[in-house]
């Protein structure tokens, strides 16, 4: 496949990335593929990625559950559209409201998001990818976790335009709204 793609828009991108091999995201127009054997942006997931996003995901359907919000919690591909040009993958999302139809691809109201750092990505997640998730109104947490430093890095919402940092490594993460916390070590993978 040549490694010059179109331009595209979210709409063409998501009919376009479901005969893809691989996992795809679309930036500024330009599709970008986020894992496979043969990768553009990083090198196969390890073990320790794998591990920290099911630990996440699994952490945080089960605070979604204790507080009893109507809340989804997913894990990987479910493609949060930014703007009409960029959608990105987070290893984790929770969305809350009423319950998206079995066929959604995509969603524009997240209100937790979730990315497990790797080294090829670190500077996406700490750049574009936090200004275009608060670009969204209903995103009111972003958590990058490190999954070698076992570090939560908690981006909130605050007044205004201030986006609130916290960095953690015990304890519990508030995540008001929704209306929810999750302990920090629940996060990680047991060590």
């Amino acid at each position: 496949m040549s490694t010059a793609l179109k331009q595209m828009t979210v709409d063409e991108f998501l009919l376009w990335a479901e005969g893809q091999e691989g996992r795809w995201e679309l930036h500024d127009g330009v599709p970008v593929m986020i894992s496979s054997a043969a990768t553009v942006l990083m090198s196969p997931e390890r073990a320790a990625h794998i591990r920290t996003k099911f630990s996440a995901a699994k952490a945080l359907y089960r605070a979604v559950g204790a507080a009893g919000l109507p809340c989804e919690v997913f894990a990987d591909e479910r493609a949060i559209r930014i703007d009409a040009r960029t959608t990105f993958e987070p290893d984790a999302s929770v969305v809350c409201g009423q319950r998206r139809p079995d066929d959604t691809i995509a969603v524009d109201d997240p209100v937790v998001v979730v990315e497990v750092l790797s080294p090829s990505t670190a500077s996406i997640d700490h750049g574009s990818k936090l200004s275009g998730y608060f670009s969204l109104p209903s995103v009111e947490h972003y958590l990058i976790l490190d999954p070698e430093r076992r570090v939560a890095i908690h981006h909130k919402r605050g007044s205004g335009d201030a986006i609130e940092t916290r960095v953690l490594t015990s304890g519990v993460a508030r995540l008001d709204p929704p209306g929810f916390e999750v302990v920090v070590e629940a996060l990680f993978p047991a060590p």
